[in-house]
């Protein structure tokens, strides 16, 4: 019986920190996200209308941090790009808790600062998997449906 308790237990330390997040309430989720973010396609098609403040999160997912072409970053979190930070469910999870404390641990800088003062309690794996939705690779995949669509029709 220990032993099957100690198994159990090892399998509950084993499983992934973050479970795969619901775009649906992620969408719904965003609405506290957008005043200082849109998301906004590569060819200007608006997902969701918000703020400049920050930058736009349309292919945030797998991105290198601190690399949205034509926003001004703050410089550590441009540094943090530099060492490799790329957003994933985790990372992005842990970043939209505590953005500051998030930069200061990653970049072992304890003058570390973030633009982002906002700090999502809950939710951010539901707002990640929503973001993962809405990029290039997701645009190119239309594309390429779209195509497959038009030759199964001649």
């Amino acid at each position: 019986m220990k032993l099957l308790t100690a198994v159990a237990a090892l399998g509950l330390i084993a499983a992934p920190a973050f479970a795969e997040g619901d775009p649906d309430k992620g969408e719904k989720g965003f609405k506290k996200c957008k005043s200082c973010h849109m998301v906004a396609s590569d060819s200007g098609d608006i997902i969701i209308k918000g703020g400049k403040t920050g930058p736009n999160l349309w292919g945030v997912t797998g991105r290198t941090a601190g690399t949205y072409d034509g926003y001004k970053y703050g410089k550590d979190m441009v540094a943090a790009g530099e060492q490799g930070l790329v957003w994933d469910a985790e990372s992005f999870t842990a970043y939209t808790a505590d953005p500051k404390g998030f930069l200061r641990e990653y970049l072992d800088n304890p003058k570390a600062k973030s633009k982002m003062s906002f700090r999502l309690k809950k939710g951010a794996e539901d707002i990640y998997a929503f973001l993962a939705m809405h990029g290039p690779a997701d645009a190119v995949e239309d594309e390429a449906e779209a195509t497959t669509e038009e030759t199964k029709s001649n």
